[in-house]
């Protein structure tokens, strides 16, 4: 309807981008239709809510850091005017978008407000362009464990084991051409078949994922001859984190048991500690893949 182009970006993640491009008026009206839409969500939110005064509406915009010196103006000139004229607020944020030389611009208000706001951006930004290239900010996926079989790489979505992007089965097949991993000090690999690979980096990272870290754990695979010695290991856990990891009616942490093979037994609470004991039994591979289940959680 309003004849703007229209992408939103892949939705595995948290957060997703909505890129509008066209000529000014039809920007202007999806931006209307999207403000309009978001109020629309919060009128029917409220009619099951207690609160009495109405939320306004609010959209982060992407702007890059280049042209954020414009949009703010002299000592602040700029955004003053735009927040005065608009009746909309705006903050502009100090820091750039995680790995991208964008920054976010929080706008919010009525959506007529907003509307008139974003085409007051339009402007700066049309007058002033962006100096150098621009890295985009993209939002990292949501972060989910990775298994491998059979030289296949899958992520578990509930109780389904979904196929992984080839990208993460490529790292993967290269990885076991080079010197097997040995899991928690054995001296010969047990479980070459299955192993969960996360990758530690930042809180959010681009697609193209800079590996800092990645660490493999090995975890049982069904119809192996030789299985390690059961061992225990003790975890400590603060009173107020062990509700996320019990879950539901022990939804949760069934579900840990279920995926690790591990016994897990969380002792009850202790009357002035401000911590609760966390048992888990097992071989070394399950032990290993229910501790970072629990630590993921």
């Amino acid at each position: 309807q309003s004849g703007a182009r229209i992408n939103i970006s892949e939705g595995n993640c948290p957060e997703r981008i909505v890129t509008i491009t066209g000529p000014t008026d039809a920007i202007f009206k999806a931006f209307a239709m999207i403000a309009y839409k978001f109020e629309e969500d919060i009128t029917n939110s409220m009619s099951n809510s207690t609160a009495t005064s109405k939320p306004p509406v609010t959209l982060r915009l992407v702007v890059p850091a280049s042209q954020c010196g414009s949009l703010i103006g002299k000592g602040g000139s700029k955004i003053k005017e735009i927040r005065e004229s608009t009746g909309a607020q705006v903050q502009v944020a100090g820091d750039m978008l995680p790995n991208s030389t964008e920054r976010a611009v929080t706008i919010s208000g009525t959506p007529d407000a907003i509307i008139q706001c974003v085409k007051q951006i339009c402007v700066v930004m049309l007058e002033s362009p962006p100096k150098g290239a621009t890295i985009p900010y993209r939002p990292k996926p949501a972060s989910t464990p990775v298994i491998f079989a059979g030289g296949q790489a899958y992520t578990i979505q509930g109780q389904y084991a979904i196929p992984h992007p080839d990208q993460l089965t490529k790292l993967h097949q290269l990885a076991m051409q080079q010197t097997p991993f040995t899991p928690l000090g054995q001296t010969t690999p047990a479980f070459p078949a299955f192993a969960v690979l996360t990758v530690a980096g930042k809180q959010r990272s681009s697609t193209t994922l800079p590996l800092q870290a990645i660490t493999i754990f090995p975890c049982i695979c069904p119809g192996l001859d030789a299985s390690p010695p059961a061992s225990t290991h003790e975890l400590t856990i603060p009173n107020d984190l062990i509700g996320c990891i019990i879950g539901r009616q022990g939804t949760k942490i069934n579900e840990i048991r279920q995926m690790s093979g591990a016994q897990i037994k969380i002792a009850n609470a202790t009357e002035g500690s401000s911590e609760r004991q966390i048992t888990i039994t097992g071989t070394p591979a399950n032990i290993s893949l229910a501790q970072y289940l629990i630590n993921a959680r």
